[in-house]
């Protein structure tokens, strides 16, 4: 991890294929931070800011995700492989679905919006250098949302996995007790005598350590076919 020594500015490099942006982000860095942070240089692609991260080490790099070519997630994952690797906070104005998460997994420590005010930028700057997470409000609320959308899905395969574990014929009881089935109902389905589909509701249930109600709730989480 890249460390500012005390009292030395803080090293910046601006990435966003709009050499407008670049300049207005350099101009608000160097103009508003009373001489702590230093911008090395700009790029318009995550492959030339790679590039020269190797040589100038910069301690803080605002990246842009859509870039033509290496984009903003990819440049962040190989720029976090550097020895010392800079702090990298993500440059967004409105985010598409999933780059908030995408972003974190690939080492970056906050995001900083196009739009905030110039003191709010040079804070997050210099916050990140101090080892605290940046996240801005429309960041939180992203990742939140996306976390809440995969929600169902893994709760979903949870429950799949867990009806994995009693064996076939116990597993088609259990669905079809959790579809109102009587267990008179389940061995005539089943071709086998209700003495033997009450076994393997019991054994199902000792093995799930769930109840019928429960095992029927496990039944619909899982949202699967009435046979398996």
């Amino acid at each position: 991890m890249s460390e500012v020594q005390q009292g030395d500015p803080i090293r910046v490099s601006v990435i966003d294929d709009d050499p407008m942006i670049c300049q207005a982000m350099s101009l608000i860095l160097t103009d508003y931070s009373s001489g702590r942070i230093h911008v090395v240089s700009t790029s318009t692609d995550g492959t030339t800011a790679v590039e020269r991260a190797g040589s100038e080490h910069p301690d803080v790099v605002l990246m842009d995700i859509a870039m033509p070519g290496m984009d903003g997630i990819e440049a962040t994952r190989m720029l976090r492989t550097l020895s010392p690797a800079p702090h990298v906070l993500i440059l967004t104005s409105l985010s598409p679905s999933n780059t908030v998460e995408r972003a974190i997994e690939a080492g970056a420590e906050g995001f900083v919006s196009k739009t905030d005010a110039p003191e709010e930028i040079i804070r997050r700057v210099l916050g990140v250098c101090e080892g605290t997470p940046q996240f801005n409000t429309a960041s939180q609320r992203q990742l939140i949302g996306d976390l809440t959308a995969q929600r169902p899905q893994s709760r979903r395969d949870e429950a799949r996995a867990l009806l994995d574990s009693p064996p076939e014929r116990e597993r088609e009881a259990v669905v079809l007790a959790a579809e109102g089935y009587t267990n008179a109902e389940i061995a005539s389905r089943m071709f086998i005598s209700e003495r033997t589909a009450k076994a393997h509701l019991s054994s199902a249930s000792d093995k799930l350590s769930m109840g019928r109600v429960q095992m029927a709730r496990l039944v619909e989480r899982a949202d699967i076919p009435a046979r398996l």
